[in-house]
């Protein structure tokens, strides 16, 4: 299956928690509809990303970057590469290239979308798409800093840094998801 057609059937099956949520997802299906290169960046002004915010397994911390370029702290992600298999997989891979964590788990179900304009591909009106997932770490999880980031560090989830309303939206929703169900602890690394 193909990366679109992966994005396609995980939207379209997703129960989005409010109505924000389910408009931006027709909205978000309705792109994909008519863009068969909507994973890719060259889609412009839209293109869809995956992100996921990395959250200890008990529920307790979460991992959040100071973007190099943006200045503010948010949840991994990025661009989806050619190379992803799934919106999962490539929330997987920009959470593991930021965080320098290999045991991450992400959660098969997107907890929100965010719509967000940034300037991309030499447009200022340029707009991601961002798919959002939960990653879990282990509790003694240890951060490497990329070169995406001017720095990464653990907050605990009630005591964020100054940050947007969408980081967040999404630390309550992974909160409440861990919550829902037991995601389990990660398993440790051989």
């Amino acid at each position: 299956m193909s990366l679109h057609a992966d994005a396609y059937q995980l939207l379209a099956g997703w129960a989005a928690p409010d109505d924000r949520q389910a408009a931006m997802r027709a909205s978000y299906l309705t792109h994909l509809q008519s863009h068969p290169d909507a994973m890719e960046r060259s889609c412009l002004p839209q293109h869809l990303t995956a992100s996921a915010i990395v959250i200890t397994d008990d529920g307790t911390r979460v991992l959040l970057t100071l973007h190099r370029r943006l200045r503010r702290w948010l949840q991994t992600g990025g661009h989806c590469e050619d190379g992803d298999a799934s919106v999962r997989a490539a929330a997987l891979r920009e959470a593991t290239e930021e965080s320098g964590i290999a045991s991450l788990r992400v959660d098969p179900v997107p907890l929100r979308l965010d719509r967000h304009t940034l300037s991309c591909g030499g447009r200022a009106d340029a707009e991601h798409l961002d798919v959002q997932m939960l990653a879990t770490a282990p509790v003694d999880a240890v951060p490497a800093i990329s070169a995406e980031s001017l720095d990464l560090a653990w907050f605990d989830v009630d005591a964020l840094p100054e940050t947007d309303d969408s980081v967040r939206a999404l630390v309550i929703a992974a909160r409440r998801r861990l919550r829902a169900a037991d995601l389990g602890p990660t398993p440790p690394r051989a």
